[in-house]
């Protein structure tokens, strides 16, 4: 019942917002939301925002519901449309089902071979990808404020040296229950294997799957360095997180409102890539610490990967299922790399 009303209390508030808007009352309330846990990232993330939004003193308020309170993701994602909400964050996963372009993250090692800096301005800049994204998000009711992340990524640990990619073969590894990234792991010999996040540790303690995937702050928190030897830096797929807007909403907003959020966005996320390249790298000492062996690849290393048949043919299956979206990330990666690549030295 608790629950009920808040959700309720939510919604007037929306309303209210949308309706009246800054003309009628002294300020304008967005209503945002996550399922980050207290600490975490995400939530360090929305809270800069709403300092900043507040520091600008100029109507407009973000009212914060972090750690589920509001829903799951996908509670929150439907909000959002419907603008019973105003803003959400979470990691990209989620949205396919909402934006099915948005399975261009899914794309195994895309991001692997650039830099946070290349990144990012594909993902926020002025790039094809992020006009191409913009409009699926509006498409489906949204508006894309930003992605969150710095070029870390989800890694593979197991009992096994993964030292090539031969190694690989035969490889039991837990996976979320995703088609892309199953076939991802089948492609270079694997045996992916869904399992409830419930059952992994004593699974990988007992042997019944000898590897498994997930960010380095995951791993810490499941004390995976207990039951597995290896930490293998495959960044397969990027750990990010995406803020989003309903469409109406937001261009409900007067011009000084946009840009006061436009601008909080913006700097939040610069001020957050330190932060979890500071957060990637402490949680993968207290791995290491923990008696877990890194492996570090070369760039050879994920061409090889990108060029094994069963991987581009995924790469071909995602391309077609975004709308030739995936075709614009690898170019908008390759285009901006190319640009900041240093001029060849004179003869």
């Amino acid at each position: 019942m608790k629950k009920f009303i808040l959700t309720l209390l939510v919604l007037v508030l929306a309303m209210t917002s949308c309706a009246f808007g800054a003309s009628e009352f002294d300020e304008v309330w967005l209503v945002t939301a996550d399922t980050t846990a207290k600490g975490a990232a995400g939530q360090v993330f929305v809270q800069l925002v709403q300092e900043k939004v507040k520091a600008a003193n100029a109507g407009l308020v973000i009212d914060y519901f972090p750690n589920g309170e509001l829903g799951g993701d996908a509670d929150l994602l439907r909000q959002a449309q419907k603008g019973y909400i105003a803003i959400m964050l979470c990691q990209t996963a989620p949205v396919v089902s909402f934006i099915p372009e948005m399975a261009v993250f899914d794309l195994p090692m895309v991001f692997a071979r650039y830099d946070g800096d290349n990144i990012d301005e594909v993902l926020n800049g002025d790039s094809e990808f992020h006009r191409q994204m913009s409009a699926a998000y509006e498409k489906a009711g949204l508006h894309l404020l930003g992605f969150m992340q710095n070029a870390t990524y989800r890694l593979t640990t197991a009992n096994k040296n993964l030292q090539t990619l031969s190694d690989y073969r035969g490889l039991q590894i837990r996976t979320m229950e995703n088609a892309n990234h199953m076939t991802f792991w089948t492609a270079i010999g694997a045996e992916p294997t869904p399992l409830a996040w419930s059952e992994l540790y004593i699974s990988l303690q007992n042997g019944t799957v000898n590897a498994q995937e997930n960010a380095a702050d995951t791993c810490v928190g499941a004390h995976f360095e207990e039951v597995q030897k290896y930490l293998a830096c495959t960044n397969h797929i990027l750990y990010c997180n995406q803020i989003c807007m309903n469409d109406k909403l937001y261009k409900a907003l007067s011009p000084e409102h946009r840009a006061v959020l436009d601008t909080a966005v913006r700097e939040a996320l610069q001020e957050m890539r330190p932060k979890l390249e500071e957060i990637d790298s402490s949680n993968k000492a207290i791995l290491a610490k923990g008696g877990m062996t890194i492996i570090n690849y070369p760039n050879s290393f994920f061409g090889d990967v990108l060029a094994m048949q069963g991987v581009r043919d995924l790469y071909r299956r995602i391309d077609s299922a975004t709308n030739g979206l995936g075709s614009a990330l690898e170019k908008s990666l390759e285009d901006v790399a190319a640009k900041k690549a240093p001029a060849p030295a004179a003869e």
